[in-house]
């Protein structure tokens, strides 16, 4: 599968897919180990798979995450500026 085809996958498909490349990997060990593997390159393509899953799974859980993080977040001109508020107070005492 492409990481085209990746992109374009929900989080719970890409938990789907992650989770049969691991079972796929684990199969694949267990070929080669018992020397019934031809083509071994399909072990290196399965860990490519679960990296890219992995890391799309991990991106979109941070936009889902601060998405709300940034809404409830107060904007820097929303802020009492501290120093210039104790300048005032300052100022008043004398």
């Amino acid at each position: 599968m492409e990481l085209k085809e990746l992109k374009k996958k929900q989080a719970s498909d890409l938990h789907r897919i992650l989770n049969e490349s691991r079972d796929k990997l684990r199969d694949l060990k267990f070929k080669d180990a018992n020397k019934q593997l031809k083509d071994v390159r399909q072990i290196r393509k399965t860990r490519v798979l679960i990296s890219q899953c992995l890391t799309l799974i991990k991106e979109k859980d941070k936009t889902e995450k601060a998405k709300p993080a940034e809404a409830a977040s107060p904007k820097i001109s929303d802020r009492p500026d501290k120093p210039a508020a104790q300048k005032a107070e300052k100022a008043d005492n004398k």
